[in-house]
């Protein structure tokens, strides 16, 4: 299914009446799923965010814009976060089957119908960017609402869509930013202070635009030092990430490109300072973390100084590692990091990759249950701090754990569905759960040994391998259902009308096809199974010898699966007419079967000789 994310932020995080009346704007357009409200009243701002397949998305943002533009006076407007619009911005996001060109064309339809029906001004940032210079959000709210009426008027600055004028109609709805951008983490970090010069700091040491340089009293406290400028009316041309002073600007655009590997120039237009007009004008050091936009700000609600954040490319600035960055610099200051918080959603990956961190952080397995792994990142991360964290609202992309399954059933109860006289679960069930059950016993062995002093030299491989067998097992446990679903494509064939020879031989066709389709899924199961065969065997020569006899056990219970799975695939065999189609698939059974059965009397062999 096409799938896009859209992330309209809004100017009011205080009226409820006008916050739930802009969110029935969005989910009152058939399509569109609504996945979280969240409203700030110190920042008065909502972010909103809705699923929908691509031509739904771009209505129902329409709808939210222009009832926006209804309810929200921006002339009237206060709070502490930067805004220069009614929906200040309206991102489009790739979800399933949609790719960043999409989300680029539903930008700039969305800008073109807000420019002329609501004639309200639209600029296209990110990846919709018309010119490189609009890319940066921040650049194009520079000024903020305050700048518009100037900034409406100034060619530079002519917006993509929409009036360029400043008129009643304009200065009460401001201007929408609209784009198309990676998955943006919304992220705040929570300081034991309400002073904001500290939190600001801090934020700016780290974020990817940097500040101005400073000397002299700068440690602990940045601030407290002195600028460092441009003179090139003497020759003064200080280097921004180092301490290397040119005597002319060509000397430093050498120095920027063969030592920091930077453009300088282009460096100067990020920073927004002209090269021509340097004189007295700060020098810029880059913070810390790419994909990174930050600053610091007090939240009275919660009491305290806040970092926030948007990680703009998590997969190369991680919430986590900007976080541990904070906690650093804070605990330079003598402040601590209370906890932190999530706006809005964040990527399943994102949490897994972070409770990944925490664990290996201090040599523990990290081959766990993903469940284990996301409430430790919760944990480590403390996202609870100021609001309660939860985990099937909070976070995009979670497995599914659906509890109308079997394998939500207690065992006893799974075991007496099976005994019933139903057809499913059977066989094919049984294979993938056994093969579960053997990836589940690889990764335990694996996991014992990590950490355990005198097994250091395979560590790292044993935890490598533990990731793996969790991963498989989830793949088998899946299948423990959707085996149960493998020949609906054959009854359902089964079911179709034979009245005329036309109709007779489409049915023909669609049963052959659905017994086609009906063998890959024993297929994938005795595949993985013996994926988990090879992890068991593996785990048992190099894992803790106490637990030689587990790892054993998910060797005989993953050929268990392999064999049996293999059945339920050659049981469709004689039903497919397509002769060599059969016979490969044939070839490809015996084969697997016999790899699994020299697997698994080596594991035998190995695991006999250890006990003696």
């Amino acid at each position: 299914m096409k799938l896009v994310e859209c992330v309209p932020n809004f100017s009011e995080g205080r009226d409820r009446r006008v916050i739930d009346t802009l969110v029935a704007a969005v989910s009152g357009v058939a399509g569109a799923r609504v996945l979280d409200v969240d409203p700030g009243a110190d920042t008065n701002r909502t972010v909103l965010t809705f699923v929908a397949p691509p031509e739904v998305a771009v209505e129902a943002a329409f709808q939210l814009i222009r009832k926006a533009g209804d309810l929200i006076d921006m002339r009237r407007h206060h709070g502490a976060h930067p805004r220069h619009g009614a929906v200040d911005v309206c991102p489009f996001v790739p979800v399933s089957g949609v790719t960043m060109d999409t989300c680029v064309d539903l930008a700039r339809t969305l800008g073109r119908r807000v420019g002329e029906e609501l004639r309200i001004p639209v600029y296209l940032y990110e990846h919709a960017a018309s010119s490189p210079e609009r890319r940066n959000l921040a650049r194009v709210r520079k000024g903020e609402y305050e700048a518009l009426p100037q900034k409406l008027v100034d060619p530079d600055w002519k917006p993509d869509f929409g009036p360029a004028e400043w008129n009643d109609r304009v200065a009460r709805t401001g201007v929408v930013t609209i784009g198309a951008r990676e998955f943006l983490i919304a992220y705040n970090v929570n300081l034991n202070t309400r002073d904001k010069r500290f939190a600001t700091d801090i934020a700016f040491e780290l974020r990817e635009k940097g500040r101005s340089k400073r000397t002299g009293d700068i440690s602990p406290d940045y601030f407290r030092g002195e600028i460092v400028r441009y003179y090139p009316s003497k020759g003064i041309f200080p280097c921004g990430p180092c301490d290397f002073i040119a005597d002319s600007f060509d000397a430093l655009a050498r120095h920027y490109d063969q030592e920091h590997q930077m453009d300088f120039r282009e460096f100067l237009r990020d920073q927004g300072q002209d090269a021509a007009n340097l004189e007295g004008r700060p020098v810029k050091k880059p913070g810390r973390f790419k994909h990174c936009k930050a600053t610091g700000w007090v939240i009275e609600d919660y009491g305290c100084a806040q970092i926030t954040v948007n990680l703009t490319n998590y997969h190369v600035t991680p919430p986590h590692v900007f976080l541990e960055a904070c906690r650093e610099l804070a605990a330079r200051r003598g402040l601590v990091v209370t906890g932190s918080e999530i706006v809005g959603l964040v990527p399943f990956d994102a949490l897994l990759e972070a409770g990944t961190y925490y664990q290996a952080r201090y040599h523990g397995p990290t081959g766990l249950p993903w469940q284990d792994l996301v409430r430790l990142a919760i944990r480590s991360m403390k996202l609870d701090d100021v609001a309660p964290f939860d985990l099937e609202k909070k976070v995009l992309g979670l497995p599914e754990r659906p509890d109308e399954c079997l394998m939500a059933l207690p065992a006893r109860d799974f075991v007496d569905e099976v005994s019933r006289e139903s057809p499913a679960p059977g066989g094919g069930s049984i294979a993938a759960l056994a093969g579960a059950l053997g990836a589940a016993l690889a990764s335990m062995v694996a996991n014992l040994t990590v950490g355990k002093e005198g097994y250091e030299g395979v560590w790292k491989d044993l935890d490598r391998l533990a990731a793996r067998a969790q991963r498989v097992k989830d793949r088998l446990v899946r299948s423990v259902d959707t085996d149960t679903d493998a020949f609906n494509a054959v009854l359902e064939a089964m079911r179709m009308p034979q009245g005329t020879a036309a109709e007779r031989e489409a049915r023909h066709e669609a049963i052959q096809q659905g017994y086609k389709e009906a063998s890959q899924v024993p297929l994938e199961t005795a595949r993985a199974c013996f994926e988990a065969l090879e992890l068991a065997g593996e785990v048992a020569r190099k894992g803790n010898a106490a637990s030689v006899t587990d790892a054993g056990v998910g060797a005989l219970m993953a050929a268990a699966g392999v064999e049996s799975a293999v059945y339920n695939v050659k049981i469709n065999l004689p039903s497919i007419e397509d002769e060599a189609f059969r016979d490969s698939l044939s070839a490809t059974l015996d084969g697997l079967v016999a790899d699994a059965h020299r697997l698994r009397d080596d594991v035998r062999v190995y695991v006999l000789e250890k006990l003696g």
